[in-house]
């Protein structure tokens, strides 16, 4: 009955779920999708290629892991409005299809440098964003044009198609510098995000394309994502806003040197 539970097997679900808590504590701790960081930890923990990495990232994020970051956020009064996330949604979905098309014709080599110059752009975006005034910090800008919200998705789900990642590093960076959101606020529309099953359509693509993923250690991603992401989510809202976005920054800047590295 329990032939199926082998050293192998044990093992590859503890490693996946060093990299889903690994994951899991950022995408709390900074309001975005963990696939960004899912997948240098999951090449890390696993050393696996970049397309099977990203489809570990992509299937991963298909159950509802953020949904005790979430309601951390809620609870500290980071509430997001229902047709901002369908907005995002919609654009979402279009982009995430369309991105793991085009993650099909493109070699490792191709993918791990274009990982490493989305992250310097999302880098770039979040540093030149303007501070917010102190004075200003209690409140927010005036709701974004649903149009824009979608155009973000679009943007996000094509990172998220041919990256492997949630899109969530787009979301954030993208709000705060083009829509003015605050960063907590931001990072409560990203993570929400999470709650939904958005990576199928690009999930699917990835497994029709025939890349074969290890199921047991992605059973230990969605553990560890499940269970770190609320600490995550938690320790963020203590933390002051001005500490928030040179973290994410940090971040940013040290998954792309990771991932040049291993480009080389």
């Amino acid at each position: 009955m329990w032939a199926w539970v082998n050293l192998a097997n044990l093992l590859a679900v503890l490693k996946g779920s060093g990299a889903g808590a690994i994951a899991g504590f950022v995408s709390g701790l900074l309001g975005v999708s963990p696939g960004g960081i899912l997948v240098p930890a999951v090449c890390i923990t696993l050393d696996v290629d970049q397309h099977v990495a990203q489809g570990i990232s992509l299937v991963a994020q298909i159950p509802p892991t953020g949904l005790g970051g979430v309601s951390e956020y809620r609870r500290r009064g980071q509430a997001v409005l229902v047709e901002w996330v369908v907005a995002l949604s919609a654009g979402f979905l279009v982009g995430g299809a369309l991105g793991a098309i085009m993650a099909g014709g493109l070699s490792d080599h191709t993918l791990r440098w274009s990982f490493v110059g989305y992250l310097l752009i999302l880098a770039i975006i979040a540093a030149l964003r303007s501070p917010r005034p102190p004075s200003s910090m209690l409140e927010e800008p005036a709701a974004p044009h649903g149009v824009a919200l979608t155009a973000i998705g679009v943007a996000a789900g094509l990172s998220s198609g041919v990256l492997g990642i949630g899109g969530g590093l787009a979301v954030t960076a993208l709000s705060t510098a083009l829509l003015h959101l605050g960063q907590h606020r931001a990072q409560a529309m990203s993570l929400i995000l999470t709650l939904l099953p958005l990576t199928i359509p690009a999930a699917a693509v990835y497994l029709a394309q025939g890349w074969m993923l290890p199921w047991w250690s992605v059973a230990g991603v969605i553990g560890g994502l499940w269970i770190a992401t609320a600490v995550g989510a938690r320790v963020a809202n203590r933390l002051p806003e001005r500490m928030l976005r040179p973290t994410f920054i940090v971040l940013i800047l040290g998954m792309a040197a990771y991932m040049a590295t291993r480009s080389e």
